[in-house]
């Protein structure tokens, strides 16, 4: 059969400029015909076909059924995830995969985020018909297999169903009538989105991971841009088919409809609780109308809470799913830049005090966060500035080449590049995800994450809360530091200028608020990092390296204070 020649029809010829170099990967029971299939599509479409168990095999030079036998279905399962996360990252292929390779969680968002996924579906007497002579399938090597091909095809359909763009049947039709059927499919398929989500800003997947003596616990921190909709991702850390989601009144309207809709074709239910916008609202007030609502609808333990919105609903959901019934699973679905860098992963949940900033509130991991980067688009500007002024102290704590980078690279953020928002955001959260899973209760290196949070929760308070911005006043803390290790003698003036310039690049205030000095240092005694009377400081050893200092005098922190809320 040559497709080259009798099959180039006008129809492949669309959906092959449609495709453009994104992938086809064909996933199903073995028999189901992928291979016999893909390599048609391959020639059709020109596109390199690929399997991954012959890549398997070359890989390690032999067959499958050797694995299974020296290292079992575990070992060969584990050599399947990693020569997949490696196929993956090629482009411009139809990949044929293994009949168990869905059963792997990381596998299936790997596929379905870096192809159009096609599961080639056939009865199990159709497999049996297929198969029954095979002698290189271990899985199948036993005396009654169509009792195996039934129990396999009944753990695996509901995976392949998951992770499938495009569900077609290969039965007893020819191969010419599936290719051609298939073809069609695809003419019909969107592949705009997929394109521009690949071109622009892969998926990335960066894991929290705690381990102590008694224990180990982690979850996953999904990046994209345009993620918000793949709730397959949320799925496995939902235990109820309903969800309750928390968000305010200015982030709802935008997506509360969008997340909603892609839960129901899940059949997940959605109980919505909105509530009013802004940081004067993180309080005891506002945590009683989510124990209202949660307690209203029978909300039960594995009722999910989901947190959309920014830093404030994510602190205020975590803290619910915290005290609710003792403990209910929660999901973050950051959508400020200030959330999704910093607020959203490491489980710090709470509310504020009059007395005092985040006085009030618990350590508490979500299941998981979902981070989609487009949500920024509809970020006011004020907003958007305000989460970078987190993003620079990653830099300046412990990253080095990050602050570097982001000297390169602030206009293209300021601008909201798609790929520059990424990879900062990124990088961000694995500076982050490294220091929480050291110290998850802040104990020790995670103070460090404070730079600039001591004087920056001064100003909140003491101007009112939401009159600054909680990166706004981030921003100009971390300037008074940056003075204040300059006179402990600890960074020179050079570096002070390259902290002041970059927030100025970053469009965010580097002069604090002109209250006195002595109202400074009251608020300052409020802080969460004072112990034993005395208020630590974190200050720069150099750009890239962050300390605790407790020994700092009245005199040079007024003194501090006076020149850091001067206009010069």
């Amino acid at each position: 059969m040559d497709l080259s020649k009798s099959n180039k029809t006008e129809t492949a010829q669309t959906v092959q400029k449609k495709l453009q170099d994104a992938n086809i990967i064909l996933v199903g029971m073995m028999g189901a015909g992928k291979t016999t299939i893909g390599k048609a599509l391959s020639i059709l479409l020109n596109k390199d076909f690929v399997d991954s168990d012959h890549e398997i095999q070359d890989r390690t030079g032999v067959k499958i059924p050797v694995i299974f036998e020296i290292e079992g279905e575990a070992g060969f399962r584990k050599r399947e995830s990693e020569v997949l996360a490696d196929l993956v990252k090629k482009r411009n292929m139809i990949l044929a995969t293994g009949g168990g390779a869905v059963l792997c969680q990381e596998n299936r968002e790997a596929l379905r985020q870096n192809g159009v996924v096609i599961y080639l579906r056939a009865s199990v007497n159709d497999l049996y018909r297929r198969t029954r002579h095979d002698k290189n399938r271990p899985l199948l090597q036993t005396k009654n297999l169509l009792e195996r091909l039934n129990e396999l095809h009944a753990q695996r359909d509901v995976y392949y169903r998951e992770t499938a763009h495009i569900i077609m049947d290969s039965g007893k039709q020819g191969v010419r009538f599936l290719i051609q059927k298939l073809i069609h499919k695809l003419a019909s398929f969107d592949f705009q989105e997929l394109n521009r989500n690949h071109h622009q800003n892969n998926m990335q997947t960066i894991t929290v991971d705690f381990a102590t003596v008694s224990e180990k616990r982690s979850y996953p921190i999904y990046i994209g841009y345009g993620i918000l909709n793949q709730v397959d991702l949320l799925l496995s850390h939902i235990p109820q088919m309903r969800v309750a989601i928390i968000s305010n009144e200015t982030v709802a309207p935008l997506y509360l409809s969008e997340l909603t809709a892609a839960l129901a074709r899940k059949n997940i239910a959605v109980i919505p609780i909105i509530l009013p916008d802004g940081e004067a609202h993180k309080n005891w007030q506002t945590l009683n109308v989510i124990f209202d609502a949660l307690l209203k609808n029978h909300c039960e333990r594995n009722t999910t809470i989901i947190a959309l919105g920014g830093g404030v609903i994510g602190d205020l959901t975590g803290f619910a799913a915290s005290t609710y019934l003792r403990g209910v699973p929660f999901i973050q679905i950051p959508t400020s830049l200030l959330a999704q860098v910093d607020s959203s992963v490491g489980g710090k949940t709470g509310i504020n005090h009059t007395l005092g900033k985040n006085m009030i509130g618990a350590f508490y991991q979500p299941r998981m966060v979902l981070t989609d980067s487009a949500t920024l688009n509809t970020l006011p500007e004020r907003e958007l500035y305000a989460g970078l002024a987190e993003v620079i102290k990653y830099g300046l704590i412990r990253d080095p080449e990050f602050f570097d980078w982001l000297e390169r690279n602030m206009h293209r953020l300021i601008a909201r590049d798609p790929e520059i928002l990424n990879q900062a955001i990124q990088r961000s959260c694995e500076n982050k995800a490294e220091i929480v899973a050291a110290d998850e209760k802040e104990r020790g290196v995670r103070a460090l994450l404070n730079l600039g949070h001591t004087f920056g929760h001064a100003i909140e308070n003491g101007m009112g809360y939401g009159v600054w911005f909680h990166g706004e006043a981030v921003a100009a803390g971390i300037v008074m530091a940056a003075e204040l290790s300059l006179r402990m003698k600890l960074i020179n003036d050079a570096d002070v200028r390259r902290i002041r310039d970059l927030f100025l690049q970053a469009k965010l205030p580097v002069i604090a608020p002109n209250m006195p000095p002595e109202k400074y240092l009251e608020l300052m005694a409020l802080d969460k990092k004072v112990e034993s009377g005395k208020t630590r400081f974190i200050l720069l050893n150099r750009i890239g390296e962050a300390v605790m200092r407790a020994d700092i005098s009245s005199a040079v922190l007024k003194e501090t204070i006076s020149v850091c809320t001067v206009h010069e």
